[in-house]
């Protein structure tokens, strides 16, 4: 067994041992799903910037650099930051102080259970397909310095992460989130230094930098916005960043934690950019550019400095598998089974239901033809009418007024036995208009009736405005009519 393998196993093995310290503290539901709703800013911060800092930050990104060159077009990191940067100025704060556990009881609250249930049923997917894609990569990485074979390698990995996961949820998923971003952290600064100021430091040019857009001028006008809006519109509410804010000890420490994180993502994510644009000069011809930081770090690092890089990327990739699993349990649990007695049988229905979807996640990075047709399959589905849905609310004009406010009304709220954050809906609902928003994104998600407008143009990717409903509009019950402005 080399060195890269020692340290990959003791890698894994010092996660493993984090994870199930931290799940010492987990007693009820709340503290599996939302780890008690007490994160403090340093935990908060850092884990919304490894979970967001995948496998596809550090690898797609020096690739596009290397293949392109820097243009207008480089979304990565600098879409995805802003997006969580906008996650904290526009909705951390209502979502935190809206008490919610998921973000499909945003959807129960305003539009009902079929609502709920339906938005639950189209996020789930997607996680999963992330998880397996996420752990095939692990596979790849631990069976080319082991040469285990991949079968047996993504058993270790998802091991690994299903057991801490199992035993303190998003508790200790922060915790791990804290070592694994350090780890990134450290593993990308190695090489940048080896670079900059090591052995490989007369061998690039600064002024030979692929910088030159010419060669590569990227996407102009629609195509450009549109570029930029998917990684935006379409990941701002993805759950796995909900969670965190919701999870965070005040709507501040949730609005600073998610600028902080954004921060963190765009300065760390300059890194693999500026290797893939020297890259192209210290590694010219590559088939696969995706392959130039670890062509770097193989051909140039030293074997400890390796072991580093090689922790940096293992790091990016269980960060993101432990949260999307975590969104899948938290959704069945929550949103889809029955409603549980209490928060102990709740929390049981949330671990089991963590074993089940490990397992599928499994299986799919097991068949699929790889990891490119496994993020495919995910970016496919989409989050679009998750956005579309959320924001039909406050725009159309029966979203006016305060009955109409994310935050829930001042007084006292029901709140049934064991039902963590399920109280009394304070907002009345309008049955239609939720599932209108969701099943816009399904259509765009299939390519059939997509509605007009140049945001629209991709079917797919993404749809960011839902069609306001024509006429007047009344609520039921006994709420006053509210007639369509204009």
């Amino acid at each position: 067994m080399n060195a890269l393998t020692l340290g990959i196993l003791a890698y894994l093995a010092l996660q493993l041992a984090f994870g199930l310290y931290a799940a010492r503290g987990v007693r009820s539901a709340q503290d599996f799903l939302l780890a008690g709703r007490s994160l403090s800013p340093l935990l908060a911060s850092v884990s919304i910037f490894a979970t967001w800092f995948g496998a596809e930050t550090c690898l797609g990104a020096a690739g596009s650099a290397y293949r392109e060159g820097l243009h207008a077009g480089s979304a990565e990191p600098f879409a995805y930051g802003l997006c969580l940067i906008l996650m904290g100025l526009v909705f951390a704060i209502p979502l935190h102080r809206a008490g919610l556990s998921t973000l499909a009881d945003l959807f129960r609250r305003r539009f009902g259970e079929r609502v709920e249930r339906l938005a639950a049923v189209l996020m789930i997917p997607t996680s999963l397909l992330w998880a397996a894609a996420q752990l095939r990569g692990f596979a790849h990485v631990l069976d080319s310095a082991s040469g285990w074979g991949l079968a047996t390698c993504l058993l270790v990995g998802g091991a690994v992460v299903i057991a801490y996961s199992f035993g303190g949820g998003l508790r200790a998923d922060v915790v791990t989130d804290l070592v694994q971003g350090m780890a990134l952290v450290l593993g990308l600064a190695v090489l940048l230094v080896w670079v900059l100021w090591g052995p490989l430091e007369d061998q690039w040019q600064l002024g030979a930098l692929r910088a030159d857009a010419a060669q590569a001028p990227g996407p102009r006008g629609w195509e450009l916005v549109e570029t930029w809006a998917i990684p935006i519109g379409g990941s701002v509410l993805a759950q796995e960043l909900v969670a965190r804010v919701l999870a965070s000890r005040s709507p501040q420490v949730a609005r600073n934690a998610s600028l902080m994180g954004g921060g963190l993502y765009l300065l760390v994510g300059l890194i693999p950019l500026f290797l893939g644009l020297v890259g192209a000069q210290l590694l010219p011809g590559l088939e696969d550019p995706e392959a130039v930081l670890p062509g770097l770090a193989a051909a140039h690092l030293p074997v400890w400095a390796y072991v580093l890089f090689a922790g940096a990327l293992i790091s990016a990739i269980l960060s993101t598998v432990d949260s999307t699993l975590l969104v899948c349990c938290s959704l069945w649990a929550h949103n889809l089974r029955p409603r549980a007695r209490d928060e102990k049988s709740e929390l049981q229905s949330a671990r089991r239901s963590l074993l089940v979807f490990g397992a599928i996640a499994l299986l799919l990075a097991a068949s699929a033809e790889g990891v490119f047709a496994l993020v495919e399959e995910a970016s496919a589905l989409g989050s679009a009418g998750i956005l579309c849905g959320r924001n039909s609310w406050p725009v159309h004009p029966l979203g006016r007024g305060p009955q109409c406010s994310l935050e829930p009304e001042p007084g006292p709220r029901r709140v049934s036995g064991g039902q963590m954050g399920r109280a009394a809906d304070p907002i009345p609902s309008v049955p239609g208009s939720g599932r209108a928003g969701v099943c816009a994104g399904v259509r765009a998600a299939i390519g059939k009736e997509v509605a007009p407008g140049p945001l629209t143009r991709a079917a797919g990717k993404g749809i960011f405005l839902a069609p306001l409903p024509q006429g007047p509009r009344t609520w039921h019950g006994s709420q006053p009519t509210c007639p369509r402005a204009g």
